[in-house]
């Protein structure tokens, strides 16, 4: 499947219907999620994929729809309807595992692909999600807010990982609550590719 048929069939997804905020739950943007997604494709590392923080199972999804092994974890039980409902008409199988992050445990290692909370609401969210990832995963795959490459760095050595790619993007955020006075807004983003060494 070439990227451009992947994020427009991702764009066919259903998003969140009642967003929580206090879990900062937004939609990856389909162009992030094929984009991220086709570069594990290319280097090889979409066998057993883990998405932590799946929401509504974008991520887990277009893993599944390139040939992964989809594994989806979410506390929400809401967005987890949703994540399945958007499996099928995918035409994918992904195992759906609702549960906090830190206590999800896996009986084999594989690549983590997520799009943690940024820490917005709750301060220092997203490391409980990269401190999993790097635990589960031989390679990793993880979105983050501008400036945090200096953490990423840091904690991906600490636990025995590199940083093989840095992507710093535009991310697109679809208005999602109340509050969001424009249709979209722009949220500057650095995606990383981190392995084991």
């Amino acid at each position: 499947m070439k990227k451009r048929k992947l994020e427009i069939f991702l764009e066919s997804l259903d998003g969140f219907k009642n967003p929580k905020i206090t879990l900062e739950q937004y939609v990856t943007p389909p162009p992030i999620a094929a984009e991220i997604v086709m570069n594990a494709y290319l280097n090889k590392d979409l066998n057993i994929v883990y998405d932590l923080g799946c929401g509504t199972g974008i991520l887990a999804i277009a893993s599944a729809l390139l040939g992964a092994y989809s594994v989806g974890v979410d506390v929400d039980k809401e967005a987890l309807i949703i994540a399945k409902r958007n499996s099928i008409k995918a035409e994918v199988e992904i195992e759906l595992i609702q549960n906090d992050v830190r206590f999800f445990e896996v009986s084999k290692r594989g690549t983590v692909i997520t799009n943690p909370p940024f820490g917005i609401q709750k301060r220092f969210a997203d490391r409980i999600f990269i401190e999993k990832a790097l635990e589960i995963g031989d390679v990793v795959y993880s979105i983050h807010s501008i400036e945090s490459e200096e953490f990423i760095t840091k904690r991906a050595r600490a636990k025995g990982f590199k940083i093989t790619h840095l992507w710093k993007v535009k991310m697109p955020l679809r208005k999602t609550y109340s509050f969001h006075e424009k249709p979209f807004k722009y949220i500057p983003v650095e995606i990383y590719r981190m392995e084991r060494i």
